[in-house]
């Protein structure tokens, strides 16, 4: 119990809020899709129609919000540091599951093969690049942690860390997946300035990816049709991969600053693909308008302010680059996301932490936030609390007591 008290509620009160918030908007933005999925081949189907299930998506998420709570509070009273233990082995199966789709992948109506599907009731595939995001946070913390002041080494720092990332980055860009591969990579990034990385060492690696990155856009059509459709919004386009963007900015539009109101949207019916799961923001947004969505933002600035007090505060350096890991995960997807729906950047793909309709990303993304919570339980002074100002001295004095036994 005493440790239950001592773990960041604020962290905690605002994953449950946006978790809340994401069932609201899915029992009103998807009774579209689930017409859509339980209604077969019938013509003109709706919610009175025999076999027709209106709240489809509904009962699927309720039940993947579920596992992902249990997980969550199964990890939270984790040590963090078994985790340490089994990076390796996370890091080995997320790279087995992520070779697999070369072989049973599915594409599922999208451009990427990046779906495994399985037969279980609530959910229908797995996406192996989001058990990826974990594993590699997992283990670059583990594996920088021993490295030390091998870190700043070009050799056995730079170019290792470079090989570690391209095991996972690679199958996933294969996919192709760009926005997932673009997570991975700010995730592994953040990781390793954190651990002590050189400058020019990270400046070499940004310059090296995004040449690499153009490279690679310009060998794959859709690709580089997504990428002339962002540069060229009000030009010509093709419409196949410019529709997507002007129907989330129409979404996001019309919603004004107090929205048309629940389950009122318009574009999620008829002209707003993926209203559910990548586009959400832009839905949610029609529904809700201005003053209300921007309160999801600042929700997102919140778990980033607290994950990185956190590892300011961790017990020691493998926990402080795990919560680094974990923060920047969540908070960098949720903004590229939202960045995507408002047009400020190219389509990607991705899902909005803890909102969208997707559960390998909501359940593994809760993991990571378990993880998260039980560092906040064991870190130093008044991380943990929002009375963290009180008794400085003695917290400065802890985390000095902890750096040298680290």
């Amino acid at each position: 119990m005493r440790k239950f008290l001592k773990v960041d509620h604020i962290l905690l009160g605002t994953i449950l809020l946006i978790l809340l918030f994401g069932i609201v908007m899915i029992t009103s933005i998807g009774v579209p899709k689930s017409l859509q999925l339980s209604s077969g081949n019938m013509l003109y189907p709706n919610c009175s129609s025999a076999g027709v299930d209106c709240y489809l998506l509904l009962k699927n998420h309720l039940m993947r919000v579920g596992v992902g709570l249990a997980a969550l509070f199964v990890v939270m009273k984790m040590d963090y540091r078994i985790w340490r233990k089994v990076s390796l082995l996370l890091f080995i199966f997320s790279f087995v599951l992520l070779v697999m789709l070369f072989f049973v992948g599915d594409k599922n109506n999208t451009f990427a093969t990046s779906w495994i599907n399985v037969p279980l009731p609530f959910l229908n595939s797995i996406q192996p690049s989001e058990i990826a995001k974990l594993a590699l946070v997992v283990y670059l913390a583990s594996w920088l942690e021993q490295k030390k002041e091998q870190i700043k080494s070009f050799q056995y720092g730079f170019v290792a860390f470079c090989v570690i990332s391209l095991i996972i980055m690679f199958p996933i860009i294969a996919q192709p997946d760009l926005g997932s591969a673009m997570v991975i990579g700010a995730i592994a990034v953040s990781i390793y300035f954190a651990a002590g990385a050189k400058v020019q060492h990270l400046l070499i690696g940004s310059l090296i990816a995004i040449l690499a990155s153009g490279v690679f856009i310009s060998q794959k059509t859709y690709l580089k049709n997504r990428v002339n459709a962002f540069l060229h919004q009000d030009t010509e386009c093709v419409e196949d991969y410019c529709w997507q963007s002007e129907q989330a900015k129409i979404a996001v539009g019309s919603g004004g600053f107090f929205g048309r109101g629940l389950t009122q949207g318009i574009q999620k019916s008829y002209w707003l693909p993926q209203a559910s799961d990548d586009f959400i923001f832009a839905a949610s947004a029609e529904e809700l308008g201005f003053v209300r969505i921007i309160l999801l933002v600042f929700a997102y600035m919140v778990i980033g302010y607290r994950g990185f007090f956190i590892a300011n505060h961790a017990p020691n350096r493998f926990a402080a680059l795990l919560a680094v890991g974990i923060t920047t995960w969540v908070v960098v997807q949720a903004f590229v996301n939202i960045g995507v729906n408002i047009s400020l950047l190219p389509i990607t793909g991705i899902t909005l932490p803890l909102v969208s309709y997707g559960g390998s990303s909501l359940v593994t993304t809760l993991i990571g936030l378990g993880i998260l919570l039980n560092i906040s339980q064991n870190s130093t002074g008044y991380a943990h609390s929002s009375n963290w100002r009180r008794n400085r001295g003695a917290r400065r004095t802890k985390r000095r007591t902890y750096r040298r036994n680290a």
